[in-house]
């Protein structure tokens, strides 16, 4: 089959022949791709910044957001069978251990992230268990809902982590309405009251906010922090959702933060530096975001199935890779970039 391979690091991959997965054991679950998505966290693989935490053997298959059709299941798998359209959980974990247990399984002792540590989605086929398919709605399509795995559920993990802060009346600050953004903007007007300001540098992704519900907007033309403060009359927003989390953001995420505030990181790649005297006399709160668990991952397609989570999305063949990767570095992708085999 073919397959987006990572070679070397500092090098964009390349597409070549690999064996098809087989299914081993009781609980595998192979999975004929119909969309993979493409991540930021795709190029920081490529930069080497995963390199250390994933201690992944070079080369191996990236993409960490998978949907497609059941290709064979292992003798245990009584959830799905062939044919089925499914979205995968990014995590494929144990079930066994003390997070699993909890429905924490994002934090599971004995987990594998396909993409990130193990071979990944950008291919034909891709093996993972019974724990992390979800099977989808029918009015959904694998390519349509591809990046919702782990892009739309790294944003649908903070709104709901934030649901509790943003009660009516309430303000809440969106950096960024790209690929991650733009679905935490659906997430918000569909599950809380609060007022949704959404901050970019791209005045299209500002219109494409403002139809998903956004009541206000703002353009990063270096002025963003003056003017969120003055959409909440001087005091800030009760929180931030930094979907950027680098190249300045994550300062000015913290200045239109309000006392008592919640700074939420979700994008990465920058630091975040607070003088600590700074947190204790305002109260803030910084608050990371991983992946979302699998029951957020179903609520999640529950939104999808209901219209109420759409993507904005651009499709490109597998040998197209590079392309799209070029697109998403340079500006030039709105939404999200989906590889289709």
């Amino acid at each position: 089959m073919k397959a987006v391979r990572v070679h070397e690091y500092e090098k964009r991959p390349v597409v070549e022949d690999v064996a098809k997965p087989e299914v081993t054991g009781p609980l595998d679950v192979v999975v004929r791709i119909g969309g993979a998505g493409l991540c930021r966290t795709d190029l920081h693989i490529i930069e080497g910044q995963w390199a250390e935490k994933s201690g992944v053997t070079l080369p191996y298959t990236i993409g960490h957001e998978n949907a497609g059709w059941v290709e064979a299941v292992g003798s245990a798998v009584s959830t799905v069978e062939p044919g089925d359209p499914v979205i995968l959980h990014p995590l494929a974990t144990c079930g066994l251990c003390r997070a699993c247990r909890a429905g924490d399984d994002v934090h599971c002792e004995n987990s594998q992230f396909p993409g990130i540590d193990t071979d990944g989605g950008m291919a034909e086929y891709l093996l993972t268990n019974a724990r992390s398919v979800v099977k989808l709605d029918p009015s959904l399509q694998p390519a349509d809902v591809a990046a919702l795995a782990d892009a739309g559920l790294t944003a649908y993990h903070a709104v709901r982590k934030a649901v509790p802060l943003l009660y009516a009346g309430t303000k809440v600050a969106v950096i960024g309405a790209g690929g991650l953004g733009h679905i935490g903007i659906q997430c918000l007007a569909a599950m809380v009251p609060a007022e949704v300001i959404v901050v970019d540098a791209n005045q299209a992704a500002l219109d494409l906010a403002k139809s998903y519900g956004a009541a206000h907007t703002v353009l990063a033309d270096g002025g963003q922090v003056d003017a969120v403060l003055d959409l909440t009359g001087g005091a800030g927003a009760q929180v931030v959702l930094d979907f950027v989390g680098e190249k300045g953001t994550e300062a000015q995420g913290i200045k239109m933060l309000r006392r008592a505030g919640s700074y939420f990181v979700i994008g990465y790649g920058g630091h975040v530096d607070v003088p600590t005297i700074d947190i204790i006399s305002t109260e803030i709160n910084i608050v990371g975001n991983l992946v979302g668990s699998y029951n957020d991952l179903d609520e999640l397609m529950a939104l999808a199935a209901q219209g109420k989570v759409r993507l904005h999305t651009r499709t490109y063949p597998l040998d197209a890779v590079n392309e799209a990767m070029d697109d998403l570095d340079n500006g030039r992708l709105q939404g999200r970039g989906i590889l289709v085999p």
